[in-house]
C-alpha cells in the first residue's frame, strides 16, 4: 500500500458536527488498523463536490459519496487493498478550472506547512528578492488583466498604482471579508480552505503599494473563517513572514483581523473603513478615493478575499499565464455560489467566457425535479435576473451587464418555471430596504416606495401606472444615491421588468399571479369530479371556509379563505386545484 491522504467533507446535507464525527471515527479506524504512518486524514473546506452529505476523497482521484458511519471500515480496507468501493465512488471530476479554490481540499488549511509544501509563500519571496521593487509587481499584475471579484471588477493593479504613488508616512491594505449577498458564501469557503493564500496576497499588496499595515475584515458570522485566519496570522509571525524585516528583506508588515457585525452596507468601502475606525458603518461621498485617502485619511487598497487570493497564483505562474484563461476583457477564472433550483448547488470555479448554460447543466446537474428553468439571478441583491433566453451567454463582465445584471462577488441563484418574477423582485428590494444605512434620501426613500409597490401588486392591488412610477424611483436612484447599494438595489426591478412585464401585467390587469406563488391572487377550488369526499379539506381548514358533507361534498368560500394552502396539500386525489 502507497502513502496515501484522504479528505472528509460535510457538502450541505448534514452538520459541520457530524463531519467531525466522521473523521474521529476514520482516525479510530486507522489507528486499530495500524495505518497511521501511512494514511493521513484530514478535515478540509472544499472538496468541489456538492450536495452528497459527508465526502471522503483519496488521492488522487477516488472520491466517495454520502458515507455512513458503516462505511468508514469498508473504504479504509479498501485503501489498504489498493481498491476502490464502485457503488460508493466516482472517478469524474467536475468540470472546472481551480485557480482561487486550487488548494481547498488539497491542504490543510490550518497547517502552514502544507501550505508551504504546495509552493506556500514562494511569491512573497519572489517579490521580496527577484522583482525587488513595487514597479515590477504592479507590471506583473497589470499583465494578468486581474479585475476586483467583489463588485464592478475595477483592474486591481490600477488601484494598488494609485495608492503607490500618493506620498504618505503610512498606507494600509484591508480585505474585504464582508460577504452579505443571499445565497453566497465564496469568500467564506477560501477563508475557511485556504487562509495563506490571502494573507500572501495581502503581503504583496502591501509591498507594492509601500503599506506596513493590513486588516481582515470578516462578518462576525464566520467564526471559522475568522479562527483559521487569526490561527494563520499567528504562524506567519512565528516563523518571521509577518512583522519587522519580513524573511531578512527589510519589508515590515503587520496584519490584523477586524469583525464586522453584518451589516450588508459595510461591503461598500468607505462603509468599511468608517467601521474599521470604530463609528457607524455608512457610506460616504467619493472622490477622494481609498486609495488616496481611506483608512484614518491614510492612502488605502480594498480587495476582496477573491481577489486577493488570485494574486500569489499570478506572482508564481506570471500574469501572462494567467491572462491565458478567460476572454479579452475578463480574464481568469470565477467563482459562483451556484444555488437555488439546480441539483447540485455549491461552489463552482471556472473560466471567465464560461456560458451560463454549463454552470448550471454541466456542473449543477441541471433544475430540480426535472423542471423547465426560467431565470438566473446573478450578483446578488444588486443583480438583475437573466432569462432562460441567455442561458448561452458567456459570463464576463461586460455580458452581464449588457443583460441588465452584474458579476459582483459571484452569487448565482437558478430559479425554475414556479418562480414569480414579481415575487423576486419583491424579496431583493426587501432585503435592500432591510440593509439600507438610510443615510441618502434617494435609498432610503427609493427602496421603501419600490418596495411598498410591488407588495402592492403582488396583493392583486397594482394600477398600470405602478410601473411607470418603478421605472422612475429606479432612474432616480442609480443617479443619485449615495454609494453602490443605493445605485444598484433597483437592478432586479428593471431587469424583471425589461423581461417579464407580462407577469406584472397579470398581476395588475388578470388579478393572477402565472406562477402561483403570491399567495393573495390564488383561488382554490374543489373539483368535484375527483373529489372522494374523504373530508380531509375540511378537517385542515383552520379558517372554517370549507363547507359540506360526506354526502353532497365540498365546497371552499374564498370570501373566508386565508389562502394557506392546506387544502391543496393534504387532498390525496388533487380534487382542490389552485389558480
Amino acid at each position: 500500500m502507497e502513502n496515501k491522504i484522504i479528505y472528509v467533507r460535510d457538502t450541505g446535507l448534514v452538520s459541520p458536527d457530524r463531519t467531525k464525527d466522521v473523521h474521529t471515527l476514520l482516525l479510530n479506524g486507522l489507528r486499530d488498523r495500524g495505518m497511521q504512518a501511512s494514511v493521513q486524514a484530514v478535515r478540509v473546506s472544499d472538496i468541489g463536490v456538492y450536495n452528497q452529505g459527508v465526502v471522503i476523497k483519496v488521492l488522487p482521484d477516488v472520491t466517495y459519496f454520502n458515507v455512513k458511519d458503516e462505511d468508514i471500515g469498508r473504504i479504509l480496507d479498501a485503501i489498504k487493498q489498493d481498491k476502490t468501493i464502485s457503488e460508493l465512488a466516482s472517478r469524474r471530476e467536475p468540470k472546472q478550472l481551480r485557480v482561487v479554490l486550487r488548494n481547498c481540499g488539497v491542504i490543510d488549511p490550518e497547517s502552514i506547512e502544507e501550505y508551504i509544501a504546495h509552493d506556500g509563500y514562494q511569491a512573497i519571496k519572489k517579490v521580496l528578492f527577484e522583482f525587488k521593487t513595487p514597479d515590477k509587481t504592479i507590471d506583473e499584475m497589470k499583465k494578468s488583466g486581474l479585475r476586483g471579484r467583489g463588485g464592478a471588477g475595477f483592474p486591481t493593479w490600477m488601484k494598488w498604482i494609485f495608492a503607490k504613488q500618493v506620498a504618505s508616512d503610512q498606507k494600509y491594505v484591508i480585505c474585504n471579508g464582508d460577504e452579505g449577498d443571499p445565497g453566497a458564501y465564496m469568500d467564506r469557503s477560501v477563508l475557511e480552505g485556504d487562509p495563506h493564500s490571502v494573507v500572501e496576497g495581502m503581503m504583496i499588496a502591501g509591498f507594492s503599494i509601500g503599506a506596513t499595515k493590513g486588516y481582515f475584515y470578516i462578518r462576525a458570522e464566520y467564526p471559522l473563517a475568522v479562527e483559521r485566519v487569526q490561527k494563520a496570522i499567528d504562524q506567519c509571525y512565528e516563523a518571521g513572514l509577518l512583522g519587522n524585516n519580513v524573511l531578512g528583506s527589510g519589508f515590515n508588515f503587520d496584519l490584523e483581523v477586524r469583525l464586522g457585525a453584518g451589516a450588508f452596507v459595510c461591503g461598500e468601502e468607505t462603509a468599511l473603513i468608517a467601521s474599521i475606525e470604530g463609528r457607524r458603518g455608512t457610506p460616504h461621498p467619493r472622490p477622494p478615493y481609498p486609495s488616496v485617502k481611506g483608512l484614518w485619511d491614510k492612502p488605502t487598497v480594498i480587495n476582496n478575499v477573491e481577489t486577493l487570493a488570485n494574486v500569489p497564483y499570478i506572482i508564481l505562474k506570471g500574469g501572462d499565464e494567467f491572462a491565458k484563461v478567460g476572454t479579452q476583457t475578463s480574464k481568469g477564472t470565477k467563482v459562483f455560489a451556484l444555488t437555488g433550483k439546480v441539483k447540485n448547488s455549491g461552489l463552482v470555479e471556472v473560466p471567465m467566457g464560461t456560458s451560463i448554460r454549463e454552470i448550471v447543466f454541466d456542473i449543477g446537474g441541471g433544475i430540480l425535479n426535472n423542471k423547465n428553468i426560467k431565470a438566473v439571478q446573478s450578483g446578488g441583491p444588486s443583480g438583475g435576473v437573466i432569462p432562460k433566453d441567455y442561458i448561452d451567454t458567456p459570463v464576463d463582465y461586460e455580458n452581464l451587464q449588457k443583460l441588465g445584471s452584474i458579476m459582483g462577488s459571484g452569487g448565482m441563484i437558478v430559479m425554475d418555471e414556479d418562480d414569480c418574477m414579481v415575487d423576486i423582485a419583491c424579496f431583493y428590494q426587501r432585503f435592500c430596504y432591510d440593509e439600507s444605512c438610510g443615510k441618502c434620501s434617494p435609498c432610503r426613500i427609493g427602496t421603501t416606495q419600490m418596495l411598498n409597490t410591488l407588495c402592492k401588486i403582488t396583493e392583486g392591488l397594482g394600477e398600470l401606472s405602478d410601473l411607470d412610477n418603478l421605472r422612475r424611483i429606479a432612474q432616480a436612484m442609480q443617479r443619485a444615491a449615495l454609494c453602490g447599494l443605493g445605485q444598484t438595489a433597483p437592478n432586479p426591478v428593471i431587469s424583471t421588468l425589461r423581461y417579464y412585464e407580462d407577469e406584472y401585467k397579470a398581476h395588475i390587469i388578470d388579478k393572477k399571479c402565472p406562477s402561483k406563488k403570491c399567495r393573495n391572487l390564488l383561488t382554490y377550488k374543489v373539483i368535484s369530479e375527483k373529489c372522494k369526499k374523504c373530508g380531509l379539506c375540511l378537517k385542515n381548514c383552520e379558517a372554517k371556509a370549507i363547507t359540506g358533507n360526506k354526502d353532497d361534498g365540498y365546497i371552499i368560500d374564498m370570501n373566508k379563505c386565508i389562502r394557506c394552502g392546506r387544502c391543496f396539500e393534504v387532498c390525496k386525489f388533487k380534487a382542490v386545484s389552485k389558480e
